[in-house]
């Protein structure tokens, strides 16, 4: 456990790191444009103070900000470079590698036992959840990580449509996380994903006697160069597996999993079954 605190702990430095860098070329390029905070937030719609945060590492600048600044302050692209691995300092440092997969997906699959999946999360569940991690996030750890989840929500609507599916514990569903009307909040929103034509939605029934996900949530993506790999949550020991033998074993467990599910059909028909609970 104490090597795996070290390994983190230089993660979050390096993530730390590519903030620190892209703040000093932002500072560089806008003294070089002749522009005071003040001036380049205002054409960008940020405070001056803002503006500093960004500059010193302290905040994590949205992508679109990077894009305007890229345009407005000259920079060739340079700025715009940096945009993919400044996205990824929005992750924990044990994520940052399953987000980078993810966004160029052919195909995802999800099995998801303590919570509703990230990719399913409204605003509203996704900020309690955060707020309930312990130890305790700071209230600007807390946005930026809201933030960089919803922004993963873009792959439903990528071109060409990646295929995904998620297998969900139905106690997961019936847990109201951050109170009745975000949890609702949240069913809606699984009920709209599910109704995706690109999106398989099952849910495992409390009662099955059978049941060959023991082990914990995982996730299984395929790229579009067709390499399989498969991403392994645990405490402080999450992990990517690319040797083949792992990722069969796993992709075996979920096959297993959708057949012990219920079908689709009859899991949106018991989200809408909670929802009218509610």
């Amino acid at each position: 456990m104490e090597e795996q605190g070290q390994v983190d702990g230089v993660e979050q430095e390096a993530g730390a790191g590519i903030l620190h860098v892209f703040g000093r070329q932002l500072k560089l390029c806008r003294e070089r444009a002749g522009l005071d905070r003040a001036e380049l937030g205002s054409r960008t719609g940020y405070s001056a103070s803002t503006i500093a945060s960004f500059e010193q590492g302290r905040r994590i600048p949205p992508p679109r900000f990077i894009d305007k600044a890229d345009e407005l302050l000259d920079t060739g692209g340079l700025l715009k470079a940096g945009k993919e691995e400044v996205a990824r300092a929005q992750y924990p440092a044990f994520f940052r590698d399953a987000a980078r997969l993810e966004t160029k997906a052919a195909a995802l699959h999800v099995y998801a036992t303590k919570a509703v999946p990230g990719l399913l999360q409204t605003e509203e569940y996704a900020r309690a959840v955060f707020t309930m991690w312990r130890p305790l996030l700071d209230e600007e750890t807390i946005g930026q990580r809201v933030t960089a989840r919803l922004a993963r929500q873009e792959m439903f609507s990528r071109t060409p449509m990646p295929t995904i599916s998620f297998v969900i514990e139905e106690f997961v569903l019936r847990r109201p996380l951050g109170g009745c009307q975000v949890m609702r909040g949240q069913l809606e929103q699984i009920l709209l994903y599910g109704h995706r034509r690109n999106v398989e939605m099952q849910v495992m029934p409390i009662e099955r006697e059978e049941h060959a996900g023991l082990e914990g949530p995982f996730t299984l993506i395929e790229t579009v160069e067709g390499q399989r790999i498969a991403y392994v949550e645990a405490y402080k020991d999450s992990r990517l597996y690319t040797e083949r033998r792992s990722v069969r074993e796993i992709e075996d467990q979920y096959g297993i999993l959708r057949a012990q599910a219920l079908t689709p059909r009859e899991s949106l028909a018991l989200v809408e079954k909670l929802l009218g609970e509610r």
